[in-house]
């Protein structure tokens, strides 16, 4: 954006004639002078220059202060506006004839804004303070005090010195830039506290500041506050927008209005009350009636020329949400720019945590991918399994009634085979059964262990039971053969000692 001293380039001529102030935003554009008198209040001739709102003007201020709220008691919108900001000024009833007759009007005392215009004049132009060539270099020195918009222009012995304020027409550092106009109604009842604390301090001590606006409302119980909504602001301060909510006897509530609620807290006990709670700044958010656009589009600010007014009118980029309103000095323009910062902070987190739900929701979505791929699986499968029994139903219908065919007899042959075998105890079944017992000992090893207890399954104890009385069978029995065959070799060995002993007694 254009925002610069604006020294305009011109011809040189008289002495007075070099820095002639070429009307009051001569400094957003190269701005061309011809040389004549010391002083000149014509219309400048623009070469080449496309000013202020030509092309993409004002598009780094273009969200407004603070998106329809300013935070900062700066004269941004003139010198109507007093301790007002924002569109508060505009919203409460007991002002609303000085908002639309002086907010952006120019003074009612026409003799008086003559004289001044007369006075300014003599002392950019043509002051008689000195009477010779040093009165040149004072007009030059009163150009730059009304170019920067501050200082005292003398011109004249008997008359005092001319005041100059950054809002003269003829101060450089100026702007217009565009503000949101509230959306809200009246019967909303929406006020907004500037608190002169961090956000975190007033979220912390949330419940201990409703308690305090509320004894500041004289602690009646039909009233409630509470907090629509906080908002940090720039130099620690944060934004609480507020509303009550008056109950009646019968069992209704409504709304205490925005104005009824700022006339009370405009009072000067309440006011010095909400100043002890660390409120700098109140003002209704209400949105403004036609009538009052119209006004404040008509009248121009204070030292704003009609003609860039009229032009930041045109290229006001949504005239049903935003409106213009000057910037006046570095200071209002740092304000903003804080508040343009504040701002996209707060966009940037709000994207972070927007970012981190859409990383969650993918997962999500991974997740849901991969049970809804496994469903399939598992439906295709019980699917097939539905018809592998429809068709064995349909061939069990289709064969009843029939005798038992040759294939069929062979079948069952086999399959009764096959059962003995697996029914054999010293063969597969006896086998299996031990496999079974071993991984189903497996699979309750790490629950037997964590719990130190024994859970046993009843079939399976069953098959231990019965391979147990298997094994006790044969071991029975292997020691009957065996005492059998201690017998035959104790016979044996008695028949061998007699025969050794008959023997003995022959070759004796």
């Amino acid at each position: 954006m254009a925002f610069n001293f604006g020294a305009p380039s011109g011809t040189s001529g008289t002495a007075a004639a070099t820095a002639a102030p070429a009307g009051g935003f001569g400094g957003f554009g190269t701005t061309s002078t011809t040389a004549g008198s010391a002083f000149s209040f014509s219309a400048p001739t623009n070469t080449g220059t496309t000013g202020l709102f030509g092309g993409t003007q004002n598009k780094g201020f273009g969200f407004g202060t603070g998106f329809g709220t300013t935070t900062g008691t700066s004269t941004g919108l003139g010198t109507g506006l007093g301790t007002g900001l924002g569109f508060g000024g505009f919203n409460t009833q007991q002002q609303q004839q000085t908002t639309l007759g002086g907010l952006f009007s120019q003074p009612t005392q026409a003799p008086t804004q003559s004289n001044q215009l007369i006075n300014t004049a003599s002392a950019l132009s043509a002051p008689t303070l000195l009477g010779d060539e040093r009165d040149a270099i004072l007009a030059k020195w009163n150009q730059l005090q009304a170019f920067w918009g501050t200082g005292k222009g003398y011109f004249n012995n008997n008359i005092p010195p001319v005041e100059f304020t950054q809002e003269n027409p003829f101060c450089r550092f100026k702007a217009v830039g565009y503000s949101c106009m509230p959306s809200n109604k009246d019967e909303d009842g929406l006020v907004v506290l500037v608190f002169n604390k961090k956000e975190t301090e007033i979220r912390s001590q949330q419940q201990q500041l409703v308690e305090s606006l509320h004894k500041v409302l004289g602690g009646n119980q039909t009233l409630t506050v509470n907090v629509e909504g906080t908002k940090t602001l720039p130099d620690d301060q944060t934004e609480v927008v507020i509303y009550v909510v008056e109950r009646s006897p019968n069992g209704t509530s409504r709304r205490v209005p925005a104005t009824t609620l700022y006339a009370h807290f405009e009072q000067a006990n309440i006011k010095t009350q909400l100043q002890q709670l660390g409120v700098t700044l109140s003002m209704t958010r209400t949105e403004l009636s036609p009538a009052q656009i119209k006004q404040l589009l008509q009248n121009p600010p204070a030292g704003v020329d009609p003609i860039i007014w009229e032009q930041a009118k045109v290229d006001n980029p949504d005239s049903e949400k935003l409106i213009p309103v000057p910037m006046v000095g570095f200071k209002e323009l740092l304000r903003r720019l804080k508040v343009q910062d504040q701002m996209t902070k707060q966009h940037q987190t709000r994207l972070d945590i927007i970012s981190e739900d859409i990383s969650e929701l993918q997962k999500n979505q991974t997740t849901s991918v991969a049970k809804i791929a496994q469903y399939k699986r598992k439906l295709m499968d019980l699917s097939h399994r539905t018809l592998q029994v429809v068709l064995i139903k349909q061939e069990i219908q289709r064969k009843s009634g029939y005798a038992i065919q040759a294939d069929e007899e062979q079948l069952r042959v086999q399959l009764d085979t096959i059962q003995g075998e697996l029914n054999a105890p010293t063969q597969f079944k006896g086998r299996l059964n031990e496999l079974m017992s071993q991984i189903r000992m497996q699979n309750h090893f790490g629950a037997v262990r964590s719990e130190e207890r024994y859970y046993i399954d009843a079939d399976l104890l069953r098959e231990i039971k019965q391979h147990l009385k298997q094994q006790q069978e044969g071991l029975s029995h292997l020691i009957s053969i065996i005492k059998d065959d201690l017998e035959d070799i104790k016979l044996v060995e008695h028949g061998l000692n007699e025969t050794i002993h008959i023997r003995g007694g022959v070759f004796s």
